[in-house]
């Protein structure tokens, strides 16, 4: 691996073919057309924690910290949910991947054995403690996201911190001890007093807010009426799929789902268009 080539990092860090993305604490730097605003290394200050993303044919890419940066020309910083919405999946994935990276940085600087202040190595894929030699690796926090389905409705809920009138799908962190499906069932239950069974896993997506990998379900109702459970909800409710689908078409003023980008939605899509 060549995170762990001290000498050819080095060489990356000092080539002038070298380019990096700005991941600031608000948001991201894009381009004019919306896509990952990649600068040269060399334009950029000395850098204390650059993080190697990979290889874009034979020049490397970094992820680095843009807090105190001058804003490179012909860029604008943008929310990452703002942007993502704008960008190819490969294009999102770089930003989630150095977005994660960098927080993970920003949230851990000292050893969460001694406290001492941790040296970076392996191209940013490790802190390593002076004082007492622990290593510390990115972390990513399992979330189950989940569709409720029961025939040809879904149940959806919504956040306070939510734009007015957007449903989404329910979700919630894997706890020690449980399985995945565990959770499922659990967190329905918590947030929407509902129970569920046959939870069939769908997909995954990385989701950087800080640093999170969403794992996505549908599950089939089992009982209970839906009601406002933890707390973490303002709303839930069942949505018939014809009524679901005129929202995700834009049809119903007032009411909306997550963006294309998101896997919620992607869970939404799935229960519209189902397979054959």
């Amino acid at each position: 691996m060549r995170r762990t080539d001290e000498h050819w990092v080095a060489e990356r860090l000092a080539d002038d073919a070298s380019r990096a993305l700005l991941v600031a604490q608000d948001g991201v730097y894009v381009d004019s057309g919306s896509r990952p605003a990649l600068v040269p290394l060399s334009t950029l200050p000395q850098l204390e924690e650059p993080v190697l993303l990979g290889l874009d044919g034979e020049d490397a890419v970094f992820a680095v910290g843009a807090d105190g940066l001058d804003a490179p020309l012909h860029a604008r910083l943008m929310g990452l949910r703002e942007v993502g919405a704008l960008l190819s999946p490969e294009d999102a994935g770089l930003l989630a991947y150095g977005t994660a990276m960098v927080n993970w940085h920003r949230a851990h600087p000292r050893c969460a054995r001694c406290g001492a202040h941790t040296d970076v190595a392996e191209a940013g894929f490790l802190r390593r403690c002076p004082s007492c030699g622990a290593e510390h690796h990115p972390r990513t926090d399992p979330v189950v996201i989940m569709l409720v389905l029961d025939g040809d409705r879904a149940l959806l809920g919504r956040q306070p911190s939510w734009p007015d009138g957007r449903y989404s799908a329910l979700a919630g962190f894997v706890e020690p001890g449980e399985s995945l499906e565990e959770a499922v069932a659990r967190e329905v239950l918590e947030e929407a007093s509902v129970r569920v069974e046959d939870v069939l896993y769908r997909s995954s997506q990385p989701w950087p807010f800080p640093a999170s990998l969403m794992l996505g379900f549908h599950a089939r109702y089992a009982g209970g009426e839906p009601t406002v459970g933890d707390g973490e909800l303002d709303d839930v409710r069942w949505f018939e799929r014809e009524e679901l689908a005129a929202i995700a078409r834009g049809e119903i003023e007032g009411m909306a789902v997550p963006p294309p980008l998101a896997i919620a939605r992607r869970l939404i899509d799935e229960f519209l268009v189902p397979s054959s």
